[in-house]
């Protein structure tokens, strides 16, 4: 149960992109006052918890609906999270955990940006979505599925401290220290998803 929920936290932390959240919601609110700030983080991490928990709770309608088989959702998810530990690892920024430069752009323009960019994709961007669902489909028991849930409530609660204190973070942290971090959550992601892919290929028994 242990292991469930630490595999959990791991990919959610991932792919919810809290190791370099700070920095992106910095830059976009460097004209905010603190209290605006506080508004923004506090609305952002709502919203996106409200759309990662429906997600959670209704994905395996979802797959149901449109026809889909856990094993070619563990290889899909798998091969998007690998993608996107790639870029981790090697320091690069795409739209699967954050916000690509058009939309990043676009944000500095908004005045809420708690929405949009921050809810989503920000924070509930296409590789957390997929991991969501993937994790509370794969479950193998309620137990399990509740500590998935909680594993992504508890990484989105360290998101919004992140939040909270972006620019102290950004100081201390600078560009070195953000990029070791992320590159370590990055290797960590790939094993893991490999195994996503791995699990689907066996279950799926293509292999006979």
């Amino acid at each position: 149960m242990t292991a469930t929920f630490f595999v959990a936290f791991a990919t959610f932390f991932a792919t919810v992109g809290v190791a370099d959240i700070a920095f992106i919601f910095a830059g976009l609110t460097q004209g905010n006052t603190s209290r605006e700030r506080f508004v923004f983080a506090t609305r952002g991490v709502a919203i996106a918890t409200a759309i990662l928990l429906f997600f959670g709770l209704v994905g395996s309608v979802i797959l149901d609906l449109f026809g889909i088989t856990l094993p070619a959702l563990r290889v899909a998810g798998g091969i998007l999270l690998l993608l996107i530990a790639i870029d981790m690892v090697f320091a690069r920024h795409s739209g699967g955990t954050g916000t690509t430069d058009e939309e990043e752009a676009e944000g500095r323009t908004r005045r809420d940006i708690s929405v949009f960019p921050l809810a989503m994709p920000l924070l509930a961007g296409p590789g957390a979505i997929s991991a969501v669902i993937l994790l509370t489909t794969g479950a193998g028991s309620d137990i399990e599925f509740w500590l998935v849930l909680v594993a992504l409530v508890a990484t989105l609660f360290i998101a919004w401290l992140t939040l909270l204190v972006a620019i102290p973070i950004q100081k201390l942290m600078g560009l070195t220290g953000l990029s070791v971090l992320t590159r370590i959550v990055g290797i960590l992601l790939t094993a893991l998803a490999v195994q996503f892919v791995f699990d689907g290929i066996r279950d799926s028994g293509l292999l006979g």
